[in-house]
């Protein structure tokens, strides 16, 4: 955090500039973002703040610019912005994030949307609402933050990703969510006919495809990405665990690739599951199916 003590560096606008081409450079997508998202870690400020002082103009102090230079090194590697800062927005929530813990994605937020929705759209007064895999505990936190009525359970067994998810359920002080530490093959037995909404981002990344960018197939956990031969795997129990976890008339939400919506339409109509339809993301692509038990 500058102070007025602090010896004068460069300007804001030359840090700027220079941290874009270092980024460009590096092959970073939006240099410009990332640019401004770490002048705002590094100054203490918002992105907003950030930018009004871009043009209204204003210096850094030697050791903001020090710290940055460091910040821009790591980034340029490729390490994700969100470990560098350590924050990941999602939906309302900043969430605590970092090695061990996958990243939440903005088309995410959808996925989120669609199973808030059925969840204040459930009759109970009370509705249930399940998470399995929760990772970080986005799409969790976002129901039972959003949905102030509802319980919320969200299940997780990776100990790398554990403490992360902790961190955020404490910290967002909702105290309508369980955090449950196990597998999602059998976890919740005691739930099983009563959830009214079951949200999954699970695994589904086919195995033999390793994603293009480092930032992903360097440092998001394996046990996040790859979801084995097809990238089914997981779906296929997910699938079956919804049968016994929701109630009739419940509602299954689950993130895919945008090429997996007829395989996993055709596991759902097998299993007899009504209603199936797929839902694009901001961008246009498939990412999300929803059915009724």
């Amino acid at each position: 955090m500058t102070s007025e003590t602090d010896a004068p560096g460069p300007t804001l606008r030359e840090a700027r500039d220079a941290t874009v081409a270092a980024l460009t450079a590096a092959g970073i997508p939006d240099p410009e973002v990332d640019a401004e998202l770490l002048l705002a870690h590094v100054t203490g400020e918002s992105r907003g703040a950030v930018q009004a002082r871009l043009i209204v103009g204003g210096s850094l102090s030697e050791a903001d610019a020090s710290a940055l230079a460091e910040l821009v090194r790591r980034r340029a590697a490729r390490e994700p912005l969100q470990h560098i800062t350590g924050r990941a927005p999602f939906r309302s929530l900043e969430l605590e994030v970092g090695p061990g813990v996958f990243v939440p994605r903005p088309e995410t937020e959808t996925v989120a949307q669609l199973a808030i929705d059925a969840l204040r759209a459930a009759a109970e007064p009370e509705p249930v609402g399940v998470d399995l895999g929760t990772g970080s505990g986005a799409i969790a936190l976002a129901l039972a933050t959003e949905v102030p009525h509802a319980r919320v359970w969200a299940v997780e067994k990776s100990p790398d990703a554990l403490p992360w998810t902790r961190r955020n359920v404490e910290a967002s002080g909702a105290g309508n969510l369980t955090l449950v530490e196990g597998d999602l093959t059998d976890a919740l037995a005691e739930l099983e006919g009563r959830v009214a909404v079951l949200v999954s981002n699970p695994p589904y990344v086919p195995a033999a495809e390793v994603p293009r960018d480092p930032e992903v197939h360097l440092h998001d956990p394996a046990m996040a990405l790859y979801g084995g031969g097809d990238g089914l795997d997981v779906i296929r129990v997910i699938l079956h665990r919804g049968l016994a976890l929701l109630r009739p008339g419940g509602a299954l939400v689950i993130e895919h690739a945008e090429h997996q919506s007829a395989a996993i339409a055709e596991l759902l109509a097998t299993d007899g599951w009504r209603a199936i339809a797929h839902h694009r993301d901001l961008t246009g692509r498939d990412r999300a199916t929803t059915a009724v038990r």
